[in-house]
């Protein structure tokens, strides 16, 4: 029905008696209201003032029989035909008697409907056989009887009323311009590179040896490096949603959802925090405000906030939240507010009025900002309060006991005294079960109570209306229900491995299975916020399209605020959100970097994929589907065979490949799982749909918690549940590493999983990150000690199923081999220092072999990034920031790692680190004062060693150059250019150490100091100086 077929003659028509009824061509109105058949004249030009909004191509129209439009094949209708054709135009050939018969009627497409046209020749009249006739029209102007629905060919008038299906997402493929040349590029350097390097081998430099082993040594690496990072970026792609598919698809009445009622699976999301001193409780509970108005049915939306400290702050501050969110919440559902982050929203620049239109939106946002400004005052007084609260309860309990003690000795205190402990009280008079301010036994960050409350009640199933005095605002029409929301702080005892943020996330999974069992969950940390009320819709556009029950996880880029606007240190880090990940999307998908993540809870539990593929051979050409694929009920028998019957599965099968058996003792939380993995199937609602579930399954409404389920969600986070379970192991998150993000995401992919990235219009989630130098390199060193971890575990990508696709594979070995970098990164940028130091180059001189080389890899490099930022979407001063912090970083931080993942691998010995918490800088009104802050940490020493060497060997290079009797300027030319290439990547490490007003502290001065004259004397023991003459001059 979407192509327009060649125009027939009418003995054409009469000498087919199986051909399809004959097609319809279309007229159009104009603006004057006249009616233009498109029909007579092809050709027609209808630009100009014919042309409008409705405008469209030409489609067909089956026709069945109507008194002027009779089936061509039988005699009858050939004649009546002929006679029609004979009124009209007196005779003429088949062609014309075709063309006539084709422009009987004529149809003009709108916006949304067809409309029917009359005929503009006058010989038939429509309206009037219509009226006594007592027929009518179709779809189009197609006619259906009564009496027969169906006509040739089976179609069908509920064939044009069913609406067409519509896939929720598609990729837009990089265009061909850019990633064509790209790809030739990257073929083509990798080619130079190849012939330099054979080069450089068969071609040493006799007077310095060394310095040319050492810089062959190093190129090498480097060339292998980058073969490793640009590979994976071969085939970068991006993709599209359809909200509107989804909405017309799972909340619109149909007849398996009559109400209109939404068919969409639920979503738990999990915030995760630990120390209210280094992330503050106020921004947590802005984190939580932005889920609890996400834009979500709200009764398929919980959340959960895992207080891994157990500490009271926290709990009362989100009881607040939860109290200010019965305004926040329907206020941002009546007036549209974006973001749903009240900090961030009342912090926004812009006009506030723009694009609202209720004439009660400046009154509501006064009132809610003085609410909120209450909020926050209540937060920030939360401290003092529980504090004055903790010692009137404790001195009431003094009192207490000393009235017993005197009854119980005669109305005198005993010589020793009354010990009462100092507790830490909640607002109705009991014991807090967490931490205290002044920690005894059981109350400790490392020994309390598992503590589980449900803070907002789960949400009616129907909707309920406000009225108009909901407080001060008026919320007629708007629905005010609050997602249900949980503080969870799983339970820890001394002698048990908590594996911290890992274990805390696997408590979370196992509380929200038996409380609201989402099919999904996304997880946030608490300083990322969700920017975009939408986000949760677009990824699941992924999940529930065509294929979406293969996807394990949806990342989505992490985007942050307060950013300097520089950008110094490169914490956007925009080459790798952007870049990377995006190349990794087109293969089996991004990585998994811990936060901004929707996970299908199924995946998480260590099930294989319903459908896989293996890829065999030496680049991973050779694809077949993957053999062994269980199902759930499969997966089920399984796990009741005989440890006889597992004996017989072949030797070389990958552990990863295997089901997940032990769960843990909870019957109720093993009944959830093929449950979670029913409501996280897409709707099978078109042939290609697999694995797909029927609609309308998910309507019902979730049971009502009672007493028992909350009990057994309290012992399945009880630090014994663990023992002798699966869990961190290959089920949940992934214990032993720092980076347990990319190890769990790894675990998925080599299961077979897919993952996708969802880069959004409106960025879906914000954060913080930080901008002070020592803070951003011990985070940098903390992702680059799980990467070395990574390397020297199991979960290298060498030992990786054949699931894991070839350049995916070489992916994730990159991510455990980019640290070791840092070792031949430090050597080559003390090589130009070396070659000043000494007047050798690391090449036997600049001839015109090394120059040439130098400069087809330098074109072919800028040309790469060039295009990759074109396809990335990056801007080249962040490109640019992001390589300087690549040669800081792996001087420093990158270097720490290897060292401490060798010391733990060889040695032993496990080097701990906690990163530092944000300080205040001078200027409290300046949000960038971090910035300026130097705190000194032993990461600075070798990036400011190789600044120093480079200084000192440039002033000694030209100095001996200058005053010798042959001065070689080629050499030291060499040797300054590439002192300059590392002293201008480490501008911004310099520009950090100066502080705000250039105030270098004390120690710079001390090293630069103590390096100087250490080289420098170093140098006169290595190298002496030449014998001169007595009088001071040069002899000849």
């Amino acid at each position: 029905m979407a192509s327009s077929p060649p125009k027939k003659t009418l003995n054409s028509q009469s000498s087919s008696l199986s051909r399809p009824p004959q097609a319809v061509k279309f007229g159009r109105r104009t603006s004057s209201g006249r009616i233009v058949s498109l029909s007579r004249d092809d050709d027609m030009d209808v630009s100009g003032d014919y042309s409008g909004q409705n405008d469209y191509i030409n489609y067909t129209v089956l026709m069945p029989p109507t008194p002027d439009n009779q089936p061509a094949g039988s005699s009858g209708s050939t004649s009546e035909s002929k006679g029609d054709a004979n009124r009209g135009g007196g005779g003429g050939d088949g062609p014309k008697m075709g063309n006539k018969l084709e422009r009987r009627l004529s149809v003009m497409k709108s916006n949304n409907k067809s409309m029917l046209l009359r005929s503009q020749t006058g010989d038939f009249d429509h309206n009037r056989w219509l009226f006594e006739s007592k027929g009518k029209y179709g779809i189009g102007n197609a006619f259906w009887s009564e009496e027969d629905d169906t006509y040739d060919g089976g179609v069908s008038k509920s064939d044009f009323l069913d609406k067409p299906w519509k896939p929720l997402t598609r990729k837009v493929q990089i265009p061909a311009k850019i990633l064509s040349p790209y790809r030739l590029l990257i073929v083509i350097r990798l080619v130079i590179v190849f012939f330099f390097l054979w080069w450089r081998i068969t071609n040493p430099n006799e007077d310095a040896m060394w310095l040319w082993g050492l810089s062959i040594v190093c190129e090498i690496w480097f060339a292998f490096s980058w073969i490793l990072d640009i590979l994976p970026k071969l085939n970068p792609i991006n993709r599209a949603t359809d909200l509107a598919a989804l909405h017309d698809k799972f909340e619109q009445p149909s007849p398996s959802n009559p109400t209109g009622r939404s068919d969409l699976p639920g979503v738990d999301v999990f915030v995760s925090t630990a120390d209210p001193e280094k992330e503050p409780p106020l921004v947590t509970a802005n984190t939580l405000l932005s889920i609890l108005a996400v834009d979500y049915p709200i009764e398929k939306l919980s959340a959960y906030i895992s207080d891994d400290g157990g500490a009271i702050l926290t709990f009362e501050a989100m009881a607040e939240a939860v109290r200010f969110a019965e305004y926040w919440v329907p206020f941002c559902r009546k007036h549209d507010i974006e973001p749903r982050n009240p900090d961030s929203y009342f912090s926004i620049k812009k006009d506030p009025t723009k694009n609202k239109k209720r004439q009660d939106f400046v009154k509501d946002r006064r009132w809610i900002k003085r609410e909120y400004d209450e909020f926050k005052v209540r937060i920030n007084g939360l401290p003092e309060q529980i504090k004055k609260r903790a010692e009137q309860f404790n001195m009431r309990e003094e009192l207490k006991e000393k009235r017993i003690a005197r009854e119980k000795n005669g109305g005198v205190l005993p010589p020793d005294g009354v010990e009462v402990v100092k507790a830490t009280w909640m607002a109705d008079g009991t014991h807090w079960p967490g931490t205290w301010f002044e920690p005894k036994p059981d109350h400790s960050k490392g020994d309390h109570a598992g503590i589980l409350q449900i803070m907002s009640k789960v949400p009616d199933l129907e909707p309920v209306m406000g009225g108009p005095n909901e407080g001060a605002l008026d919320f007629t029409g708007i629905d005010i229900r609050v997602p249900m929301f949980a503080y969870v702080s799983r339970e820890k005892r001394p002698g048990f491995d908590h594996n911290k943020k890992a274990g805390a996330m696997n408590g979370m999974v196992r509380a929200s299975a038996i409380l609201s069992n989402g099919a999904f969950i996304l997880n946030l940390d608490c300083d990322h916020y969700i920017y975009n009320s939408k986000a949760i819709k677009e990824g699941m556009c992924f999940m529930m399209d065509r294929g979406g029950d293969r996807i394990c996880y949806i990342q989505f880029p992490q985007r942050f605020e307060g950013i300097d606007p520089s950008d110094r240190y490169a914490n956007h880090n925009t080459v790798f959100f952007d870049g990377n990940m995006r190349a990794l999307d087109g293969l089996q998908g991004p990585v998994y970097v811990g936060t901004g993540c929707m996970f299908r809870r199924y995946a998480l539990y260590g099930f294989n994929p319903p459908r896989a593929n293996e890829y065999s051979g030496v680049f991973g050409q050779e694809k077949a589907p993957a053999m062994h694929v269980r199902t759930q009920s499969q997966a089920s028998q399984t796990s009741q065979a005989s440890d006889l019957e597992s004996d017989t599965q072949p030797l070389n099968d990958d552990p990863d490949l295997g089901l997940p058996k032990k769960f843990g003792n909870s019957t109720m939380f093993t009944d959830t799982i093929p449950v979670a993995e029913y409501q996280g199937r897409p709707l099978a609602d078109h042939m290609s749909v697999k694995n797909g579930r029927p609609p309308g399954a998910l309507l019902l409404p979730r049971p009502p918690l009672d007493a028992p389920t909350v009990a057994e969600a309290i012992a399945v986070i009880s630090c014994w549940y663990e023992d002798n379970t699966e869990w961190g192991d290959r089920i949940g998150w992934i214990y032993g590493s720092v980076t347990e993000d990319v190890v769990t995401g790894y675990r998925m992919h080599n299961r077979g999983w897919r993952s996708v990235y969802c880069i959004t219009k409106r960025d879906a989630f914000r954060g913080t990150a930080p901008i002070n130098l020592t803070d951003r390199l011990h985070q940098v060193l903390r992702w680059a000690t799980g990467s070395v971890e990574i390397f020297f575990s199991k979960n290298n990508a060498m030992f990786a199923t054949r699931r894991l696709k070839f350049l995916q594979r070489v992916a994730y070995l990159n991510v455990g081999i980019y640290p070791f970098t840092s070792i031949f990164l430090v050597v080559y940028c003390f090589l130009p220092a070396l070659c000043l130091f000494s007047g050798k180059f690391i090449v036997q001189s600049l001839d015109i072999h090394f120059l040439s080389y130098l400069l087809c890899i330098t074109v072919t490099l800028t040309l790469i990034s060039l295009l990759e930022v074109k396809w990335s979407g990056i801007g080249l001063e962040e490109w640019w920031r992001n390589e300087q912090f690549w040669l800081i970083g792996g001087t420093s931080a990158h270097l720490a790692a290897v060292v401490q993942g060798l010391l733990k691998v060889i040695a032993g010995i496990e080097i701990s680190f906690t990163l530092t918490s944000k300080a205040s800088g001078e200027d409290e009104d300046d949000i960038f004062a971090d910035l300026y802050i130097v705190k000194w940490t032993g990461l600075f020493i070798m990036p400011l060693t190789i600044i120093i060497v480079n200084l000192v060997a440039i002033v000694i290079g030209a100095s001996r150059t200058i005053y010798s009797v042959i001065p070689q300027w080629g050499k030291l030319m060499g040797g300054i250019f590439f002192s300059l290439w590392v002293l201008t990547h480490m501008y911004p490490f310099a520009k950090g150490l100066m502080g705000r007003r250039g105030k270098v502290p004390t120690i710079v001065y001390v090293w630069s100091g103590l390096v100087s004259i250490t080289v420098s004397l170093l140098w006169i023991t290595i190298s002496p100086p030449d014998d001169v003459s007595g009088s001071g001059g040069i002899s000849v």
